[in-house]
């Protein structure tokens, strides 16, 4: 499935594609996300890994590819955690960071919430990952109390926003 293509992210042309969270590209950006994240935040408990191919499904959710010249640069995936409530999560941009992708990505899984009817939107990142602190803010976040799984978290920093109209 593709979406909106040719989204301009700084210089690039960047095209974003709907994957099931267990097609190739979604495998092989995971892996690199979550090895990254386990470098960052080496203490187990610190590393939220989780999502399921139902949060993502129709409806419910979207996990999308962003590719840049036929090469995958980049992920993001958005899903209803309660009626109006929607969460950003796997958001990933290795190697390219700087070129605008990840606000591509996150402009484009905003849209996707308003979508499945979310008002508002949250995200959780960590104290050692200021790129995505930057995007968040950028974006319009502001932090929040940490919820669900990140409550008790010392390294967890969430945000949210509310989503005005398409």
């Amino acid at each position: 499935m593709t979406s909106p293509q040719g989204r301009q992210a700084g210089r690039l042309e960047v095209d974003l594609r709907r994957e099931r969270l267990s097609g190739p590209s979604a495998a092989t950006l995971i892996a690199a996300l979550n090895a990254e994240l386990r470098g960052r935040y080496p203490n187990p408990v610190d590393c939220h890994f989780d999502l399921a191919e139902k949060e993502v499904a129709p409806g419910r959710g979207t996990f999308v590819v962003a590719s840049v010249d036929g090469d995958d640069v980049g992920c993001g995936a958005v899903r209803m955690i309660s009626e109006r409530l929607a969460e950003v999560t796997r958001m990933f941009v290795p190697g390219s960071r700087g070129h605008g992708i990840g606000t591509t990505i996150l402009a484009f899984l905003e849209s996707e919430a308003r979508s499945l009817g979310a008002t508002r939107i949250v995200a959780e990142t960590g104290v050692r990952s200021p790129d995505a602190l930057g995007t968040c803010r950028r974006a319009g976040y502001s932090e929040i109390d940490r919820y669900g799984p990140y409550v008790e978290s010392v390294v967890s920093v969430c945000m949210g926003k509310v989503l005005g109209p398409i």
